[in-house]
């Protein structure tokens, strides 16, 4: 049973929960290991349409354990993880960008270092009033992750990035929402109804299109217009052939609600 990450399923969403209040969330190896195995079992399982990540306690995520992972036993692993002679990204941050489920990001509190990179890693964001983000690497003599250095300039723009990562300022949730950085901003106690009534939302929707518009969305970053166009011909000729898109289009048609089956 994992220890720091609560995961479950109902309604076709999976809500995975950040459970090390104590220390405001912050990550250990073994917390890194159980969220990499928490998004790993979203992805797989075909019964989740979408996925809500938040915290407990009065934080979201205040990035690694300093204690354990820049000054304790734990230092000499990391160090020697990213001297392999082809280093990788975070494992655990792969695995939320590697889930084909839309992903819903609810913070509920502070998301400072890798916590605000792994809320840029979902692809919507949505923040209590008590929120606040901060990329605080640069005061650690670090860089950013993939959260701060590939994501974020996609996010807020390359010159609010760049401010957010050379000074590491922390800024307040209602910041976070005029640049961009977040969706919407709401009350404490609304936070998780209204990530779960928009995951909801979009768990009604048929899986297997949701799973090729986020694909889409995650080439577009790259992809030239005309691989753009190949992959939604290509797309658009596979699922004109599912029952989703059938029950989609007599649904209309019938004037009811589409019961979609993932098929």
């Amino acid at each position: 049973m994992p220890e720091f990450i609560d995961y479950t399923v109902e309604d076709h969403v999976g809500v995975i929960t950040l459970n090390r209040p104590e220390t405001m969330n912050a990550l250990n190896r073994q917390m890194y290991a159980e969220l990499e195995q928490a998004f790993r079992d979203a992805h797989r399982d075909p019964d989740v349409r979408c996925v809500v990540l938040t915290g407990n306690g009065r934080a979201f995520c205040s990035g690694d354990d300093v204690r354990q992972i820049m000054l304790g036993e734990q230092r000499d692993e990391t160090v020697a993880r990213l001297r392999d002679a082809k280093p990788k990204p975070t494992p655990a941050g792969t695995a939320v960008l590697d889930c084909d489920k839309p992903v819903i990001c609810a913070v509920n509190g502070a998301a400072v270092g890798w916590g605000m990179d792994l809320a840029l890693f979902a692809d919507i964001r949505i923040a209590s009033e008590s929120a606040k983000f901060g990329e605080l690497f640069i005061k650690r003599g670090l860089v950013a992750d993939l959260g701060g250095l590939w994501r974020l300039p996609r996010v807020v723009g390359p010159s609010k990035a760049a401010e957010l990562l050379f000074t590491g300022d922390i800024i307040p949730a209602q910041e976070a929402e005029r640049i961009g950085l977040v969706s919407r901003v709401v009350p404490p106690a609304e936070l998780m109804p209204a990530a779960m009534e928009m995951a909801r939302k979009i768990a009604q929707n048929p899986p297997i299109a949701l799973r090729y518009m986020k694909e889409g969305l995650r080439r577009s970053v790259h992809g030239t217009m005309a691989e753009m166009g190949e992959y939604v011909g290509n797309s658009l000729a596979y699922l004109f052939t599912t029952e989703d898109h059938k029950e989609g289009a007599l649904s209309f048609v019938e004037r009811r609600e589409p019961v979609f089956k993932g098929r």
